[in-house]
């Protein structure tokens, strides 16, 4: 007699939740993903990411995937621009990496997440289903309900939510906290036609200028635009603080050039000039290390397992690992039980590692002497 496949649910499509899903149907597995968006292209998906080839490209590997990657990637812009507040570059007889080197390739967060939905037998992604809760029935099975009223019975429940998972808190105790760092995020389109001196001062691939506890850091997507970030320690309610509202664009830029006075005009130029308005971006993390005590029908990948502030190997290819590791371990064993057993096992050290990176990166940024901490001036 052939066994029943167990039902499987994945909480979240986003690359991680996808990887994994695309893995296991390619596999024969089914599965099921459930996405609080109302659709695909409900909101925007981000800028660039960059792909390594021991993270996220290995994970596009194990789904099939990596020829219809590799038509739509481009090579890693590597120029990294360091200033300083007046615009003078820190380090300007360091040598410039080769666009792609050390396998690294570029790709847009939409193009990435089509590919991965593409990929997909139709229907397997449930849009508009938001997780309320998760109630244990025995043998490591679940219930599922969804603030539409619906609920579901399944074998193994898979948090690939993010930042503020629902499934996390049936595992672990912790929750994210604000790391003191916040970014704002600003941008400009088609800047080599429409902002030619923005694009001149950023480069070919990115740029961070820094100084006395801030810094602007401003990176090239495709198709011409520019992502711009202005980093600082302080409150997350500095907005509120300061009497504005992140909606009144005007009122934000005037706070944010009073915050960063002093600097060069062509970097104020970045805040004064960008299109559009601006997004507030806290950064949030995980206990270091994060763990929990295995729990039978219950599992967690990506940004719900390990969140981490942006200064380690990206975490969207550390998530899609984590999805293609956890699909093969569940095809690869008889007991869906020992599978996750497995999976977690090597995630855990993993997932550590990484965040203990990105902590210290986080200690050393945006310090008063940040800049010369940066490899670059320790090779001098």
């Amino acid at each position: 007699m052939i066994p029943t496949p167990p039902r499987i649910a994945i909480i979240g499509a986003g690359p991680g939740g996808l990887t994994c899903a695309r893995v296991l149907q390619r596999n024969g597995v089914p599965v099921t993903v459930f996405e609080h968006d109302a659709s695909a292209g409900a909101r925007p998906q981000g800028g660039t990411l960059e792909l390594d080839m021991t993270t996220g490209q290995a994970a596009l590997r194990a789904a099939g995937l990596y020829e219809e990657f590799a038509a739509l990637a481009r090579p890693a812009g590597q120029e990294v621009r360091l200033l300083d507040h007046t615009a003078t570059a820190l380090f300007p007889d360091a040598p410039t990496p080769t666009p792609g080197a050390a396998g690294h390739s570029e790709i847009d967060r939409g193009e990435l997440r089509r590919l991965l939905l593409d990929s997909l037998t139709p229907g397997t992604v449930r849009w508009g289903s938001y997780l309320r809760t998760l109630h244990p029935l025995g043998d490591g099975r679940h219930r599922a309900e969804f603030d539409d009223g619906h609920s579901e019975t399944f074998d193994l429940v898979i948090g690939a939510d993010g930042s503020w998972s629902r499934v996390r808190p049936m595992l672990s105790d912790a929750t994210p906290h604000y790391t003191g760092v916040t970014f704002v995020e600003s941008g400009f389109e088609d800047a080599g036609t429409r902002h030619p001196e923005a694009a001149r001062l950023v480069g070919a691939g990115s740029m961070r200028a820094e100084s006395a506890g801030k810094a602007l850091i401003a990176r090239r997507d495709s198709r011409g635009r520019i992502r711009l970030y202005a980093a600082f320690r302080g409150s997350q309610d500095w907005a509120l603080e300061a009497g504005v509202r992140m909606t009144d664009t005007e009122a934000v830029r005037a706070v944010l050039l009073d915050r960063f006075a002093g600097w060069d005009e062509r970097l104020l130029a970045l805040l004064r000039d960008n299109d559009g308005g601006f997004a507030h971006r806290p950064l949030f993390a995980l206990p270091v290390p994060h763990t929990w005590t295995h729990t039978p029908g219950l599992t967690l990948l990506g940004d719900a397992a390990h969140l981490m502030p942006p200064f380690a190997p990206p975490g969207a290819g550390l998530a899609m690992l984590d999805g293609a590791e956890l699909a093969r371990a569940l095809t690869g064993h008889r007991d869906p039980d020992e599978a996750v057993r497995a999976y977690e096992t090597a995630l855990l050290p993993r997932a550590a590692e990484a965040a203990e990176h990105a902590a210290r990166g986080l200690a050393e940024a945006l310090t008063p002497d940040a800049p010369l901490r940066h490899p670059r001036a320790r090779r001098r």
